[in-house]
This record gives structure tokens, sequence and C-alpha cells, in this order.
């Protein structure tokens, strides 16, 4: 049987669309959903004060992403680079600016100084490829109110 050319190259199209979807999907389940930019108390630079900045990225998807070689980045060109890291379905991981020892749901980016600026940033998360996979920005001219966290 032959089929018109047009109807061959319609039928192509229509087959990529559902995988690009799928593909964005998957990907879409990864995300910053909050980001702790100034830890509480004076900005004195101790471990514990660096322990309480921080971003959390929650995978809510129903499978597991590996997030090897994933980046969260400021817009300082700070670079925290996801070392070998499996995120289970409805699971979240902190990313603390200070030093400790990883695990399941927390990982450190050993710095001995503050990453996130308090009054504005924007932290971005991409995948291996160097894609952007989510963000979360922020602007807070003075924390007279005292929110110092951002839900993304």
């Amino acid at each position: 049987m032959r089929v018109h050319p047009a109807l061959s190259v319609v039928a192509s199209v229509a087959l990529l669309v559902p995988i690009a979807s799928a593909e964005a999907s998957a990907a879409a389940t990864t995300r910053i959903t909050r980001v702790q930019y100034d830890s509480p108390g004076s900005d004195r630079g101790g471990n514990r004060s660096l322990n309480a900045e921080w971003v959390r990225i929650h995978n809510f998807g129903s499978t597991r992403r590996n997030l090897t070689g994933w980046t969260l980045r400021d817009q300082q060109h700070h670079v925290f680079r996801f070392p070998s890291f499996v995120l289970r379905p409805g699971d979240s991981v902190r990313i603390h600016t200070g030093r400790g020892t990883n695990g399941r749901s927390n990982l450190y980016w050993g710095k001995r100084w503050y990453v996130w600026n308090n009054t504005s940033d924007r932290a971005t998360l991409r995948n291996k490829a160097g894609r952007v996979r989510d963000f979360c920005s922020w602007n807070d001219p003075g924390s007279s109110n005292g929110v110092n966290a951002r839900s993304c």
C-alpha cells in the first residue's frame, strides 16, 4: 500500500508529540519547592547558620529520579553539582549551604560562606544536559515582616 507523503509527515509528527510531552512531564515532576535564603539569626558564617540556608527539591512523580550530575546555582554562578543521587517518588532533599554528611534527604554544598542573597536571587535547577528544569526567584528589599524563605 502506498501512503501519500503528506500523510507520512503528519503521522511522524503525531508520534513525536507524545514522546516530547512525556519527557517534559517527567522533568517537571522534580521541582524546587522552598528556599530558605536567609538563615535565622546573625549571619556570622558558622556551619550551623550556613546549614540553615537551604533549597528543597521534591519529586512529585511516580518514578525514581536520578539527579546525578544535575546542578543547582544562584545568579552569581555558585554551582552545586549533585553527587551520585537518586530521589525517590514523593521524597524531598534539602541542599544545605554548609558542611555535613550527605544522606537520602540532606545534601551539603560544603561552602564556608552564604550563597543565597537575602534581598534577591534566583535558584536554578538544571538537568545533567544543562537544561533548566525549574527555578525559584525572590525580591525581598527588606525583611521587615520577618520572612526569610520563599515557597516556590
